[in-house]
C-alpha cells in the first residue's frame, strides 16, 4: 500500500490515520485505524465522512489490515461489516465488492492492496475530470450556493460539487460562494467554509433558511450540490435539505445541478423511493452534541441524514464522464445495461 497523503487521510509505512471531521474546524486531530470497530465507528459518528471518502477509508483500511497479515476469512469479514457502516452511500458497496473479488483469487493479498490503492486513484481522477466538465458551466462573476460539504474533506482528491467550484476559481472566473450552514451537523459550516477559506474563495455562510430569501432579491445564479446516490431514473439522494433547495431552485428558474463521479450512480436502484434513508441520533438536532442543548432533553425527534431529489427537479448531473441532460436521464443513461 502506497504512502499518500490528502486533506483528510494519510498512509505512511502502512498506516491509515483520518483527520478527525468532528472537531473542524477549531483542531486539527488525527485519528488511528488499527480496529474494525475503530474504522466503523468514525463513520458513524462522521469523523470521516463524504461519500466517496467513506469508501476510500474503508479501502485503505481493509489493505492495511490485509498488509499487516490478518487472513482471509477476517478481511471477509471487515469487508461485510463495512459494508453496511453507512447504507445511504452507495459508493461504499461498491469498493467493498471490488475488495471482496479479490478474496477469490490465490494471490489475494497483494490483489486487494493493490485494488484499494486503484480505488483511491481513481477517485482523484474522478474529481478532476467532474471539475473540469462543471467548471465549464460557470460563467463569470456567478453567485452559487451550495450545501452541506463535497470538498477535498470528502473525497480523495478536490471533490465533487466543491471541486467545481474550486476550479471555476482557479480559473479566475471570480465566483462567490453561498455556503449553506447545512443541519444538523453544520457540515457546510465547519467544513465547507473551512476548505474555502484555505482557498481564498470569495464566500458567505447562511443558514439553511436563508436560501429562499436570496433566491428571491436575485443573489443567486445557481446551484451546485453533490449526492450519495443517484438511482436509475436519475433521482438523488443527498444531505437532508437538497429537496428543499431544489424546489426553490425550480420556482425562481434557476439551474440546479448534481456533481458525482459515476460511482455513486446505482444502476439496480431503480427509482429514489427505493433507497434507504439513515436515520440519525436525535442529540444531533436537540443540541447535545456540543454540549449545549438548545432543545427539551426528552423532546421528539426526526432526524433524517438524507432526503431524495427526484430527476425532474434536476438541470444536469455533472459527472466525470460530462454532463447528462434530463433528457438522457429519461432514456435510461444511469440505468444498468
Amino acid at each position: 500500500m502506497r504512502d499518500r497523503s490528502t486533506l483528510a487521510l494519510r498512509v505512511v509505512d502502512g498506516r491509515l490515520s483520518l483527520l478527525d471531521q468532528s472537531r473542524l474546524p477549531h483542531e486539527e486531530h488525527w485519528l488511528a485505524c488499527d480496529t474494525v470497530q475503530a474504522m466503523i465507528g468514525h463513520i458513524r459518528a462522521l469523523r470521516v465522512r463524504g461519500a466517496p471518502m467513506i469508501a476510500v477509508a474503508a479501502s485503505l483500511f481493509a489493505a492495511s489490515r490485509a498488509q499487516s497479515g490478518d487472513d482471509r476469512d477476517t478481511i471477509a469479514e471487515y469487508i461485510a461489516v463495512l459494508r453496511e457502516a453507512r447504507p445511504t452511500a452507495v459508493n461504499l458497496a461498491h469498493a467493498m465488492a471490488r475488495l471482496q473479488a479479490c478474496l477469490a483469487a490465490p494471490d489475494w493479498r497483494p490483489r486487494l492492496v493493490a485494488e484499494a490503492d486503484a480505488i483511491v486513484d481513481q477517485d482523484r481522477a474522478l474529481c478532476e475530470a467532474i471539475a473540469e466538465h462543471g467548471a465549464s458551466l460557470i460563467a463569470p462573476g456567478e453567485q452559487i450556493l451550495t450545501h452541506c460539504n463535497t470538498g477535498a474533506l470528502a473525497t480523495a482528491g478536490i471533490g465533487t460539487a466543491m471541486g467545481v467550484l474550486r476550479r471555476a476559481h482557479e480559473q479566475h472566473k471570480r465566483i462567490s460562494v453561498w455556503v449553506s450552514e447545512t443541519r444538523p451537523l453544520l457540515q457546510g459550516g465547519r467544513l465547507t467554509a473551512w476548505e474555502c477559506a484555505k482557498l481564498g474563495m470569495d464566500y458567505r455562510l447562511i443558514t439553511d433558511s436563508m436560501a429562499a430569501g436570496l433566491m428571491a432579491a436575485g443573489r443567486v445564479d445557481r446551484i451546485i450540490v453533490g449526492a450519495d446516490r443517484i438511482a436509475a431514473n436519475g433521482d438523488v439522494a443527498n444531505k437532508i435539505g437538497t429537496y428543499a433547495l431544489a424546489v426553490l431552485a425550480a420556482h425562481h428558474r434557476l439551474p440546479f445541478y448534481v456533481a458525482a463521479p459515476q460511482t455513486t450512480v446505482d444502476a439496480h436502484c431503480a427509482r429514489g423511493a427505493d433507497i434507504v434513508i439513515e436515520q440519525r441520533s436525535a442529540d444531533e438536532v436537540r443540541g447535545a452534541m456540543n454540549g449545549n442543548r438548545w432543545a427539551p432533553a426528552e423532546a421528539p425527534v426526526f432526524n433524517p441524514a438524507f432526503d431524495v431529489t427526484p430527476a425532474a427537479l434536476i438541470s444536469g448531473w455533472i459527472l466525470d464522464t460530462g454532463v447528462a441532460t434530463p433528457a438522457q436521464a429519461a432514456a435510461g443513461c444511469f440505468a444498468a445495461s
